[in-house]
């Protein structure tokens, strides 16, 4: 029996809950692991290689190597782990965050202290809001990766 789950509907939010944490399970630990420097410096020298040492799926593999946070997202990863991702690369969270809309940082910057997006239009899936997937990307920076 399925849990009825009526966040599914929410326009570009995917929610960690307990299905996309078993299924981030071991792409978490991968990000966990770059808490450790000998483990960043081992990534960076050879990424793949490294990320072959780790049980997670080509699908985890490949969105890692693109950098692409929201195919992360998409395959399991919590942003709070994908942070150590980002630092590794040297990123600040805003950085990454703008990257995950399309945005430069800059843009994504104004856009938080302007309030960020608004709620109208964005509840459900379908609507006209700007975070419905017509809008996107929204920023200049169009293609995904920081």
């Amino acid at each position: 029996m399925s849990l009825d789950k009526p966040y599914l509907d929410v326009p570009g939010t995917t929610i960690f809950d307990a299905d996309q944490s078993r299924k981030g399970y071991w792409l978490n630990q991968f990000c966990m692991s770059l808490m450790k420097a000998e483990n960043r410096q081992r990534f960076l020298a050879d990424q793949r290689a490294y990320l072959d040492e780790w049980p997670m799926t080509e699908a985890q593999k490949q969105a890692v190597l693109a950098r692409d946070l929201n195919r992360c997202i998409g395959e399991g990863g919590n942003i709070y782990f994908l942070a150590k991702l980002g630092a590794t690369h040297g990123k600040s969270f805003q950085q990454m965050a703008g990257s995950m809309t399309g945005m430069t940082e800059e843009e994504y910057r104004d856009m938080m202290i302007a309030g960020g997006r608004s709620a109208e239009g964005n509840r459900h899936a379908g609507e006209d809001g700007n975070a419905q997937p017509q809008h996107q990307p929204q920023g200049s920076a169009a293609k995904p990766g920081f």
